[in-house]
């Protein structure tokens, strides 16, 4: 199961939750460790979307609060400690600037209570990165570049541990609507770099018009489940393929061209048969490469690459990242979710 932990904020946008039933097997978010706090964090219909296992609610000291037995939990409340190396070494970057990012009145962002760790909360006030909001016990005032840089670390991080600790088969892969929340999720932690795809995906995921309800994206999902599991399941096969196959993008496509043609094709007849107004949303797709490509495997030809499924462009291009904290073996996509759309 491949489920979207969504990053900065505890709700996503409607939008967003629509694209995770359709295309994934469920949504999470970064929450609250704190019950009180939670419950008045988490919206009515992530909720509702919990009680029917599709929502999944994660943070950092109970880590996943779903499906860890409570004798585990007391092992879970502090990081691993390259993360908190790793995170240290980034506040302590943002507190030495002649400008750091303050928290102002009124406040710039938020950060609700025991989201992010009490380690963690603890070390922002000491370095003046974050302050409690006075009339609400349960905030920190933190400017957007702290909130950005404390919940897509946190968000990386759970991703790594909860497929490796919860028994469920799960994947958590990050996912965000926020252009400098996904720089931040990459930026630097070492001197050593990694090479990515960045692909487009462009039209080939459409999503129901603002202001669909839920109830009809779930009708939509049991009616035509067979229709989109083939094409999540072309498209995650592509993006594994590209990984693994990096010096042959070219031929990933070939391969799969027929299997995503056919696949886009199914999915396309049952969004015209559902007779409702669909929208496309751009979505940029993050690829972290097999470990051993770098340096000369990339050729500079081959940082380009334009892919044509069923009459929509598919962008490719090479890029240099630096992911925080060690590399990840699993977990290797990071969506963003451009705002960009147009009618069907």
């Amino acid at each position: 199961m491949a489920v979207l932990l969504y990053y900065p904020l505890v709700n996503p946008p409607t939008e967003v939750v629509h694209q995770s039933l359709l295309y994934w097997d469920g949504i999470a978010s970064v929450v609250p460790a704190d019950p009180e706090i939670r419950a008045a964090a988490v919206g009515r219909e992530l909720r509702e979307l919990e009680q029917r296992e599709l929502y999944t609610p994660l943070c950092l000291d109970q880590h996943l609060l779903l499906g860890v037995a409570a004798p585990d939990r007391a092992n879970l409340a502090m990081p691993d400690q390259q993360h908190a190396t790793v995170l240290l070494a980034e506040m302590d970057r943002l507190a030495a600037r002649p400008a750091p990012p303050r928290p102002t009145v009124p406040p710039e962002a938020i950060l609700y209570c025991t989201k992010v760790g009490r380690w963690f909360e603890d070390e922002l006030v000491r370095r003046g990165l974050a302050a409690r909001m006075p009339g609400h016990p349960g905030m920190f005032s933190v400017s957007q570049e702290v909130q950005n840089l404390t919940v897509s670390a946190v968000a990386r991080e759970l991703s790594h541990r909860a497929g490796r600790d919860v028994p469920h088969g799960r994947s958590f892969v990050p996912y965000t609507d926020s252009t400098n929340a996904s720089r931040t999720m990459l930026r630097p932690a070492t001197r050593s770099a990694a090479l990515a795809w960045e692909m487009e995906l462009g039209r080939l995921l459409p999503v129901p018009a603002p202001g669909t309800p839920t109830a009809v994206v779930l009708a939509f999902r049991e009616q035509y489940a067979d229709e989109r599991l083939r094409l999540m399941r072309a498209l995650h096969r592509l993006l594994g393929d590209l990984r693994r196959d990096y010096e042959h993008p070219a031929d990933v496509f070939a391969q799969l061209r027929v299997e995503l043609e056919q696949a886009v094709a199914g999915y396309q007849s049952a969004v015209r048969a559902s007779r409702a107004a669909w929208l496309h949303r751009s979505v940029t797709v993050t690829v972290a490469l097999a470990a051993a490509a770098g340096g000369a495997l990339l050729l500079p030809d081959l940082g380009w690459l334009l892919g044509t499924v069923g009459g929509y462009a598919l962008n490719v291009a090479t890029r240099e990242i630096r992911p925080a904290g060690i590399e990840r073996d699993a977990h290797d996509f990071s969506y963003l979710h451009r705002v960009r759309s147009a009618l069907a």
